[in-house]
């Protein structure tokens, strides 16, 4: 296969399925990855797609947030390991936030029932967990809640954040890295996020490697903000040096 038809091969790929994975593509195409990824750097060139830490995304996808029943679907075993790595940051007792995401919903869904814990949260399907467990105060934030992340935005929860304090803040991210920070594609969200760090007093932020390089429209936090970056042993040592440079601290579950 020459190399013009495979690279055409790659677009139709992309636009059909929003995405190329570097690795699955070289398996399948019988070539080495760095091929891949010098046809990848063509296609960007060409305005086709946009590359991401392990491959790339087509140009009509960079602002598409699927629902949260397919996000929650999307590296869910990676996503598990995460959440139960971030246990380790739960207090005994205090008080803690959860931001909007997938992995953060699956934290919610782990916090032990011996812990004495306010929470406070924007998002729906943690406080739906939390809600009728004992022994956790739970605080839902007000606001427009978005279809899309099922959390809620605006003024309702950002007046409110400005008051408090918590021990420690959970957050998730649609893309992060060390020259971006930590990004989301809403400005409402990022908004409510944004908020959100400035009121915990230690920082951790729970990302899957896929979503490494895949900066969005609009940035909630630098990661020189973040303490504690947990994601998983999917991101190669390169990307983990560059995330440790900022002084975060790197766990991979």
């Amino acid at each position: 296969m020459y190399g013009a038809e495979r690279q055409q091969m790659l677009a139709q790929r992309a636009r059909r399925d929003g995405r190329i994975d570097v690795t699955a593509a070289a398996a399948e195409f019988e070539v080495a990855p760095e091929t891949i990824r010098r046809d990848l750097a063509a296609l960007e060139r060409q305005g086709l797609l946009r590359r991401v830490y392990g491959g790339a995304i087509a140009i009509d996808r960079l602002d598409f947030e699927p629902e949260v029943s397919l996000r929650d679907q999307t590296n869910a075993e990676k996503k598990e390991r995460i959440a139960k790595a971030a246990l380790d940051q739960v207090p005994a007792r205090g008080t803690v936030l959860l931001d909007g995401g997938t992995t953060t919903a699956r934290l919610a869904g782990l916090l032990p029932a011996d812990r004495e814990l306010t929470v406070v949260t924007n998002s729906l399907p943690a406080a739906n967990q939390l809600a009728t467990r004992n022994g956790f105060n739970v605080h839902l934030l007000g606001g427009r809640v978005r279809g899309t992340t099922l959390a809620t935005v605006e003024s309702w929860a950002l007046d409110v954040l400005r008051l408090l304090t918590v021990d420690v803040g959970f957050f998730g991210t649609n893309g992060f890295s060390a020259a971006r920070g930590c990004t989301t594609p809403d400005p409402a969200e990022s908004a409510v996020k944004s908020a959100m760090v400035a009121a915990s007093r230690k920082r951790v932020l729970l990302a899957d490697h896929s979503k490494y390089g895949d900066d969005q429209f609009s940035r909630f936090a630098e990661l020189s903000e973040i303490d504690l970056i947990i994601t998983d042993d999917g991101l190669d040592a390169a990307a983990v040096d560059e995330l440790e440079a900022t002084e975060a601290e790197v766990v991979l579950a």
